[in-house]
């Protein structure tokens, strides 16, 4: 069975601008790559949590934010992987520097014996179309231009 992985997208309007929130993940592997290397706070679920359920549970472990509301249901995208994503999207401003993030352990440096936490996400930033498209990861970015389009047609 594939792996399933739910988010919710947060979106706002500066000066009539459609902006995204998208966030950085955190770890060695990620700390200095910035195009094509950010995503939507998300993560993966099992039956018999819902995906909505899921999408609510994940944005609030990685930025500490509880949204509700009025959600916008996007289509489900299938990665390369096989992976199936989930997104919602909601319009509401966050200030990234309020993140608060959940951590994992990992070791590292790899074959060291020493383990360390890292944030699960290590930053968040709102981004407009032309520039949210360029640092979300490929696997991603249907998501985005579905939600582009149903906001900016509204």
């Amino acid at each position: 069975m594939s792996k399933k992985s739910a988010g919710i997208i947060l979106y706002k309007f500066s000066d009539s601008v459609p902006e995204i929130l998208l966030v950085h993940m955190g770890g060695p592997y990620w700390q200095k790559k910035d195009k094509a290397s950010w995503s939507i706070p998300k993560g993966e679920f099992e039956f018999p949590e819902l995906p909505f359920d899921a999408a609510i549970r994940e944005m609030e472990e990685e930025t500490g934010l509880l949204v509700k509301g009025d959600f916008i249901e996007l289509k489900p995208v299938k990665q390369k992987g096989g992976k199936v994503i989930h997104a919602f999207a909601f319009n509401q401003d966050f200030n990234p520097e309020s993140l608060i993030s959940n951590s994992f352990d990992l070791e590292w440096p790899p074959q060291s014996g020493k383990i360390s936490a890292f944030a699960e996400i290590d930053k968040a930033c709102w981004f407009d179309k032309e520039t949210a498209l360029d640092k979300i990861l490929p696997g991603q970015t249907a998501i985005l231009e579905e939600l582009f389009q149903k906001i900016i047609s509204n």
